[in-house]
């Protein structure tokens, strides 16, 4: 069953038409991979699913998006659930300037959420799920801003984690990391994926093709392609797809 669909989904920047009637829908669980060039539309298609483009000027939306059959376009969709239930990480790590601790709690502190056992509870569940609670358990009350970028991402997405969202999107997660950094990454998003829908944004077409189950591969705002990662990499249906990921262009 779909958590998230699309339906006939037209973004514009002002007269820009970024995108161009994408239907698509999402089964829960497992990990989305969405490719192609830079600026063929799959950032923006991201951050239609949790209304992250509200925040930016001249934008206009037509078409659907549902989560859960609801439609998240509604006026009467409460943004701050939404985003709630489906969490979003960055390109860039962004930890907020206070200590380990205060990051992950962010968003149960916003909730109302004091109990201090329950709180150190949440914590260590969402470090440990994030594979970075060994690195940082003696340390929780330094500022998150002293850790590694990766080690920085990690607790960003335990932020994301603790306040137990459906659905986690990633734009480029690994982009600004070392390669260790973003393999152990990688291995953390496998092992989440039986218990998260989770759909993220790669220029990486290695990474796309070892870690993600179905891969969506867009092209100056339209959706070319969506189908099984091994389908799309090994006998794609289009010419497009088989050029972009043979290298022709990108």
């Amino acid at each position: 069953m779909s958590i998230i669909e699309s339906n006939d989904l037209h973004l514009y920047y002002g007269n820009n038409e970024a995108l161009k009637g994408i239907t698509m829908d999402f089964d829960q669980g497992g990990i989305t991979a969405l490719i192609g060039p830079s600026g063929c539309g799959k950032s923006t298609f991201l951050r239609t699913l949790n209304r992250m483009n509200d925040l930016i000027p001249s934008v206009t939306i037509t078409g659907k998006v549902t989560y859960k059959n609801n439609d998240i376009y509604s006026p009467k969709t409460d943004i701050v659930t939404l985003r709630k239930q489906i969490g979003m990480v960055f390109q860039q790590p962004n930890p907020f300037p206070f200590s380990i601790y205060e990051n992950v709690i962010y968003g149960l502190r916003l909730e109302g959420k004091h109990s201090k056992e329950e709180l150190d509870r949440i914590v260590e569940e969402s470090l440990k799920a994030a594979a970075v609670w060994d690195d940082v358990k003696d340390k929780l009350n330094k500022s998150a801003l002293s850790l590694s970028g990766g080690q920085q991402q990690r607790v960003c997405i335990a932020r994301v984690l603790a306040v137990q969202p459906e659905v986690i999107l990633l734009d480029e997660p690994t982009s600004a990391l070392d390669p260790v950094s973003s393999g152990k990454i990688e291995n953390m998003l496998l092992e989440l994926k039986d218990d998260y829908t989770m759909i993220m944004v790669t220029h990486n077409m290695q990474q796309a093709s070892r870690i993600s189950d179905k891969t969506a591969f867009f092209l100056n705002g339209d959706l070319i392609e969506y189908d099984k990662t091994k389908k799309i990499f090994l006998n794609p249906g289009q010419k497009e797809t088989e050029d972009y990921i043979t290298g022709k262009f990108g």
